[in-house]
């Protein structure tokens, strides 16, 4: 490896760009190098580069979704070997510190939380993956980088979207948000046998795709109806039995709770930027279940069997591909969804 590699580097809100960076090293016994083969740009990169998330310090490499091959283990790597295709989880985990034992992955206490956020991440050349152990996962024969590359983030988000909810076999779970994370979130939530799938969101041509493709039954566009009275009046006027924000915004919360029957549960898996008020003095009456928080992705291994025996496929998510080279471009289509964009695909800087 070079002493230098590409990568994009956040400066500051609405300030990113390539730039000539260290190549990063093991620094832990059990750190792994991972030349990066193919990314992604997810929401979050949208919300930090915009700014909406403060907490994230510049300089800061972005990305988190990924999968590439292991090219330096440290000495107390076991699982993974030099030159193995491995997709990597969002989010490093110890396995030991007060958190990790209590499978909450998403807080372990290590200091290593999400790639591109509290530490440099894969819209690069290279990337250092702490905990390797833990975090990275062997593509299997027969499956492709691109068949396994969103279980490392927006996949498994879209699971624990589904899990938190508690779906039962028979409900009615509907999904506020038909972006990447929302059709994920509708792509496992078949898993548990709903009766039906409703997708809401305000972009017919994402509506349709969902019912077009099988991951909705049914879409409901809030330009159009009002969501709420549609879905009671699909269910004998009693509501959707699980709702899943996918989004991070007001209306889409709103929705998700409105929506919601009495006894049911609400889901929350979007980023927000902004507070949000929750109205007990009508909530508390529903007696509903409201969940959120950040994914734990610690289902990638059962999420991968489930791709290589074809219960799920989220290939057509890929709309856009190009080489790190134009990733700049690649935010401002995705960020500001130009040109029918749902996922925007890195692919290794052309030199």
């Amino acid at each position: 490896m070079a002493d230098t590699m590409k990568a994009l580097v956040y400066r500051g809100p609405e300030n990113i760009g390539m730039e000539d960076v260290p190549t990063p090293r093991i620094l832990e016994p059990d750190d792994a190098i991972i030349k990066v083969t193919t990314s992604t740009i997810c929401g979050t990169d949208i919300h930090i580069w915009h700014g909406g998330m403060p907490e994230v310090q510049a300089p800061r490499i972005l990305g988190h979704e990924f999968v590439g091959e292991v090219v330096e283990v440290g000495p107390a790597v076991r699982n993974s070997k030099v030159g193995d295709k491995v997709a990597v989880s969002c989010v490093t985990q110890c396995g030991e510190c007060f958190y990790c034992v209590r499978g909450i992955y998403s807080h372990c206490t290590t200091g290593s939380w999400i790639f591109g956020y509290m530490i440099d991440g894969c819209q690069a050349e290279y990337v250092r993956v702490p905990h390797a152990n833990l975090g990275m996962f062997k593509i299997p024969n027969g499956l492709t980088e691109e068949d396994v590359l969103f279980v490392g983030d927006i996949l498994s988000t879209g699971y624990f979207g589904s899990e938190q909810a508690c779906i039962e076999p028979g409900d009615t779970v509907a999904v506020m948000g038909c972006g990447p994370v929302g059709m994920c979130a509708m792509t496992t939530a078949r898993l548990w046998g709903p009766a039906q799938i409703i997708a809401v969101d305000v972009n017919q041509e994402r509506l349709d795709a969902a019912v077009k493709l099988g991951i909705a039954d049914i879409a409901l566009n809030p330009a159009k109806v009002n969501v709420p009275e549609a879905i009671r009046d699909l269910t004998d006027g009693r509501g959707a039995d699980r709702t899943i924000e996918a989004v991070g915004a007001k209306p889409t919360y709103e929705l998700a709770l409105d929506a919601v029957r009495p006894g049911g549960n609400v889901s929350i898996i979007g980023v927000f930027e902004d507070p949000q008020v929750l109205p007990m003095n009508t909530l508390w009456i529903k007696n509903i279940r409201i969940s959120m928080g950040l994914v734990n992705a610690n289902r990638i291994p059962e999420l991968i069997k489930l791709i290589q025996t074809g219960k799920i496929n989220t290939n057509f998510l890929i709309t856009h591909r190009a080489p790190l080279n134009d990733i700049v471009k690649g935010y401002d289509v995705f960020g500001n969804k130009k040109d029918n964009c749902l996922k925007w695909i890195v692919t290794p800087y052309q030199r």
